[in-house]
């Protein structure tokens, strides 16, 4: 694969998808595989800092744009879609041939979860899991996260109203906090972090990680 970024469109079930390709710039040893969430796409902060870092760790950085995403619609539909369009993506993801970690932020991170072990994901990268809708802490998402049934790492901040690190129940996972990190990682000016350092604790928890996988 040549180490330049490229971008792959691919036709899923749910309409066509686009991976851009952030290769590894040094052996590479397995593909991250990330997508964004229900309000965004794949210039948000946390995956722009990851596909920035990774690869000089040997890991090769697919960003994901979903195919509502791609259609231009403003919606993200329901979650059973999502799924859809993540399985139709997955042979392009693992296509170089090595170990995919399945990861996304917020709606992302869940469809990662919950399709995980059908996949056959070396591991679950959780950016921002929404534990629960805002406001509403009994309508807890914790099935999907304990559920994985493979290594997962959660990276949340510590002011998410999805979900604060103390919120999160014990289980076979791990989990890194962004210090006064909202749902996007946005660090307000009193914390007295700035958004670079605020990416370096995120890039710097994931690295180690992956490094721990093998």
């Amino acid at each position: 694969m040549s180490r330049e970024p490229r971008t792959q469109n691919v036709t899923t079930d749910a309409g066509e998808a686009r991976i851009t390709w952030v290769p590894a710039t040094t052996a590479p040893r397995l593909v991250l595989a990330v997508s964004h969430g229900a309000g965004g796409g794949i210039e948000a902060r946390d995956l722009k800092a990851l596909a920035a870092a990774l690869p000089a760790h040997g890991v090769t950085v697919a960003l994901v744009e979903k195919p509502w995403r791609v259609a231009g619609k403003k919606v993200a539909p329901a979650p059973k879609t999502l799924d859809t369009g993540w399985r139709g993506l997955w042979p392009a993801l693992a296509a170089p041939g090595l170990p995919v970690v399945a990861g996304g932020r917020s709606a992302g991170a869940r469809v990662a979860c919950r399709t995980a072990a059908e996949l056959g994901a070396a591991a679950v990268l959780a950016l921002s899991f929404p534990l629960h809708p805002p406001g509403k802490p009994e309508k807890s998402r914790a099935d999907e996260l304990l559920g994985t049934g493979v290594p997962t790492l959660v990276v949340q901040g510590g002011n998410d109203p999805f979900g604060r690190p103390e919120e999160f129940p014990s289980g076979g996972y791990e989990l890194a906090q962004v210090p006064y990190g909202d749902h996007g990682f946005a660090v307000p000016k009193r914390s007295g972090l700035t958004e670079a350092q605020a990416m370096e604790v995120l890039t710097r928890a994931v690295t180690g990680w992956l490094t721990s996988l093998g």
